[in-house]
């Protein structure tokens, strides 16, 4: 990002700081760095470099200080039309990106709005009065990239080399070890952007990778911390080719595009395992294909690492030793159900009991525990498994989702005639589950029988700690997170890095709600009273809400004030019922 009439150091420097996106202490620090390594670079180029702030933030400021717009441009931003305006190698030369056209004015992204010659030439290669935005060379390159491909065969050779494909290896019928480059190179191109995608996912961490086109446009999206972000766009023509290639390494119908497929992958990672779950849905515009990516490596094993606060935990253990009763885990999908209850067999896990485990699918197998898969096509669901599995003389049992009333009464049946029964479903808030138990039609003294325990969970982004700043929040966000008599500590919150994609969260943690009933709850159970009065009662005896779970981590300073309102904001109870 050029810095045109911004050279002075101090003058960039007051524009950062009176924003807000550094401190004085940053600043002194970069001009250190430039002064005592003879630095030529800029000293927004310096905090950039240092993680102080990011290209987006310098180019927020420089734009306000030239007196024109900002914009972070990105595909969504952008007419196709108005891209064609100006010829491709005037846009890649200059750095430029036309926006949008209105009658006979041309807006444009620039990364030196005070290049007045630069302007000049694109009114008058474009026939039209120029309106200028500011953006960063960044953005405005990844942006061409979506709408030049074109021009040019798309090739992903030189990403390839700079990644280390080499560490991936495709496990297959006949196993197809892709480690040597040289053979890389003589495979087409569908091949190697599949291997890319696959690989990239792993390296960055994603949970799920998502396939899509639309009517001209082929786009790829990572799911990173519980968001999704957008990788990269191939060309539109390859899609029916990546959907194919996906189809063939997890062992689908290729013919078939009119009806949804589901199959696995599995492959080798910098030497480890990696399972890769495939779906594919038919769509408007073709398939869509949505990879799940678990990776064994990734999953946390012990109670320790999961977030739990100390109290949470002693008494998440204590009910887990109980010899019988039923144990859920509640919360929506892709809050951490399954992640959880593994770490619970893992730490129940001996030569003494026999633990068994239904699930769909099997996520992850677990060395010493006897796991099972159901297969609905051939009628064998939860409930069937279920009974099936009372006859093999288990100890603990753990059933993947409780989805309809026969798994629940079954399941119930099983706890109350000496077995552990741990399980999910799919509420708000831990009291919840008894509403939901009842649904489906549990009997009232049964699940007061039953019932050990129900842990709600939701997952929460910390806090980057790249780029972790302290900083003090508006008084609307602090008001709405004190309690009476409550003094509150330092605040602190990502900038955003290049370590982090610039979102300033890096990983995810877990916020938690331990329901565990005691006499006075259990009669209320049997007595089916509504949610609120057993919440309630749960509270006034010390349970802690989810809500106030994350407000503790926020004064930990490994969650953002606002990382809490987004997730349970909504339920965040007043100071009289904390």
């Amino acid at each position: 990002m050029s810095q045109i009439l911004l050279e002075n150091k101090t003058q960039l420097g007051q524009l950062l700081l009176a924003r807000g996106v550094v401190t004085q202490e940053q600043i002194d620090a970069a001009l250190a760095e430039q002064k005592d390594k003879g630095h030529r670079k800029l000293l927004g180029e310096l905090l950039v470099e240092m993680g102080h702030c990011t290209d987006n933030q310098i180019a927020a400021a420089l734009a306000e200080a030239y007196g024109v717009p900002y914009a972070q441009v990105n595909p969504k931003l952008c007419d196709p039309k108005a891209v064609e305006i100006l010829p491709r190698e005037f846009l890649e030369a200059h750095i430029v990106l036309p926006l949008f056209r209105v009658h006979d004015v041309l807006t444009v992204a620039v990364n030196e709005p005070t290049n007045v010659f630069l302007i000049d030439e694109i009114e008058r290669v474009s026939g039209c009065r120029v309106r200028v935005v500011c953006s960063t060379t960044k953005d405005i390159k990844a942006t061409l990239q979506t709408y030049l491909p074109a021009a040019n065969v798309f090739v992903i050779d030189d990403i390839i080399d700079e990644e280390g494909l080499e560490e991936f290896t495709l496990i297959e019928s006949i196993t197809q070890d892709i480690s040597n480059l040289e053979e890389v190179a003589g495979q087409s191109p569908v091949v190697k952007l599949v291997n890319y995608l696959l690989y990239n996912a792993v390296r960055e961490n994603a949970s799920d990778i998502h396939i899509e086109a639309d009517e001209k446009r082929l786009r790829v999206r990572y799911r990173v911390d519980g968001r999704l972000y957008e990788k990269m766009r191939p060309p539109h023509q390859m899609h029916a080719a990546v959907v194919s290639r996906i189809k063939i390494m997890a062992e689908l119908d290729i013919a078939q595009r009119r009806l949804p497929q589901d199959g696995g992958i599995h492959v080798l990672v910098e030497g480890r395992p990696i399972d890769l779950r495939v779906s594919v849905m038919p769509g408007n515009f073709g398939e869509k294909v949505v990879i799940r990516v678990i990776d064994p490596q990734k999953i946390l094993y012990n109670l320790e690492s999961l977030g739990f606060t100390y109290d949470n935990l002693l008494r998440f253990r204590e009910i887990l030793q109980v010899p019988n009763g039923i144990i859920l885990v509640t919360g929506p999908t892709g809050s951490g159900k399954n992640t959880t209850l593994y770490a619970a067999l893992s730490e129940l896990n001996s030569e003494e009991v026999n633990i068994c485990t239904v699930e769909d699918p099997v996520e992850c197998n677990i060395s010493g525990i006897n796991q099972f898969q159901v297969n609905p096509g051939v009628g064998f669901e939860f409930s069937t498994a279920l009974r099936s599995l009372l006859r093999q003389d288990p100890d603990i049992i753990m059933v993947g989702e409780i989805r309809d009333k026969a798994t629940a009464n079954i399941a119930v049946q099983a706890a109350l005639t000496g077995h552990l029964v741990l399980s999910t479903l799919h509420t708000n808030d831990a009291p919840g589950a008894v509403t939901r138990l009842l649904d489906l039609d549990v009997a009232p003294y049964l699940v007061s029988a039953s019932l050990k325990g129900v842990l709600a969970q939701r997952l929460v982004r910390k806090i980057c700690p790249n780029c972790k700043t302290e900083y003090d929040p508006p008084a609307s966000l602090k008001k709405s997170i004190q309690t009476e008599n409550e003094k509150l500590g330092k605040f602190y919150r990502g900038v955003g890095c290049k370590k982090c994609r610039n979102t300033g969260y890096a990983g995810r943690i877990a916020i938690h709600e331990l329901f565990v009933p005691d006499d006075e709850l259990i009669e209320m159970i049997s007595d089916r009273v509504s949610t609120k009065a057993l919440r309630n009662a749960a509270l006034a005896q010390g349970m802690l809400p989810l809500q106030r779970d994350g407000i503790e981590k926020v004064k930990a300073g490994i969650v953002s004030i606002e990382e809490i309102l987004r997730t349970a904001g909504s339920d965040l109870p007043a100071s009289s019922d904390i």
